[in-house]
């Protein structure tokens, strides 16, 4: 079983709740692995090989699958058992389900992990994987909310230490360049403090331009002088389509240049 509560304080990384509310929270970690973006890629779409098997209802991350497309499942399989009176049949469990997926770029689901799968609630887990200087970076966001039974300080941190430990645990298999030391939302004294980070949203798409589904012929007879061509109508823009820089691009941003 997930027993978010066991680990609390444990993770190789540091504690970050960015943003809690009275029905939410959302946990960020961030890492800079060596490896490339594909690998990255290969290795979070195969979490037997990292996920941690005290966060499995099986006690085995060899059970656990995930397929990276829209409708894909990270699920884990609940092996049959023999015993002294018989055996059981195999079962299953359904962690997440995959939203977006971008190759190498960033993965998105959906779910409820370990004690908030009790909870009606909504859990919207994004990975973004971006190109840097030292390697890869990493940037793990856990935004959680609805109704629940659980005191949302006490939870949040529970949950945020679990995260950590999860994306420490993979930063390790593909060797860890930097783990944050602090909170990057800790300012230094006398520093205007950031904003809170939010949910990633889709910019929608722009508006058209103020007057552009005017025709030209819904002008006044005679306002066009003599000889002069008239001016060609307003056009409408077309519409942007939304690209993995709209969808997670608070999560992708580049590194810093250096002055």
């Amino acid at each position: 079983m997930l027993a978010f509560g066991a680990l609390a304080g444990t993770h190789p990384l540091a504690a970050e709740v960015v943003q809690t509310t009275q029905s939410g929270f959302v946990s960020r970690h961030e890492a800079v692995v060596k490896a490339t973006p594909k690998e990255v890629w290969l290795a979070l779409i195969s979490p037997a090989g990292w996920w941690q098997a005290a966060h499995t209802w099986s006690g085995d991350p060899k059970n656990l699958t995930l397929t990276p497309q829209a409708g894909g499942c990270f699920c884990e399989i609940i092996p049959e058992r023999d015993g002294p009176g018989g055996f059981t049949l195999q079962g299953s469990v359904e962690h997440m389900r995959v939203v977006q997926a971008y190759p190498e770029q960033a993965l998105r689901m959906v779910g409820s992990l370990g004690p908030l799968q009790s909870e009606p609630v909504t859990g919207v887990l994004t990975i973004a994987i971006s190109k840097v200087e030292k390697g890869t970076r990493i940037v793990w966001e856990y935004n959680v909310g609805g109704p629940m039974r659980y005191e949302v300080p006490v939870i949040s941190k529970a949950v945020d230490a679990v995260m950590g430990a999860q994306l420490g645990a993979l930063a390790k298999l593909l060797g860890v360049v930097s783990l944050p030391a602090a909170p990057a939302s800790a300012p230094s004294p006398g520093a205007p403090k950031p904003a809170a980070a939010g949910p990633t949203q889709v910019p929608s798409a722009p508006r058209a331009a103020a007057g552009a589904l005017a025709s030209p012929a819904s002008k006044p007879a005679g306002s066009v002088p003599a000889g002069a061509k008239p001016a060609a109508a307003p056009t409408t823009p077309d519409a942007k389509t939304p690209s993995v820089a709209d969808a997670f691009g608070d999560l992708k941003e580049k590194e810093k240049p250096k002055r």
